[in-house]
């Protein structure tokens, strides 16, 4: 059963708030797209809980300030590696 779409936004919110989450691994977890989390988040609990919205977007703007570290570390990871792990995440 598919559950309301303001009810959907509070409750990746709250997911998102509790555990530090970017919208890509929150989108895994709860099996939906990105687009989607983003659009809930940023838009509908905007206006169906801004309390939360306001702590939600802190943990986003965190995230989106970091990003560019994670993805540095994901390329000097995969750099790094031996030649084993490399052919085996092909």
């Amino acid at each position: 059963m598919k559950q309301s779409v303001a009810n959907r936004a509070t409750l990746l919110g709250e997911y998102i708030k509790k555990h530090g989450a970017t919208v890509r691994s929150t989108a895994g977890v709860f099996n939906i797209s990105k687009s989607t989390v983003h659009k809930d988040v940023t838009e509908r609990l905007k206006i169906k809980n801004p309390a939360l919205y306001s702590d939600v977007k802190k943990v986003l703007e965190i995230n989106k300030s970091e990003r560019h570290i994670r993805g540095g570390l994901a390329t000097k990871r995969k750099y790094k590696g031996d030649k084993a792990d490399l052919k085996n995440n092909k």
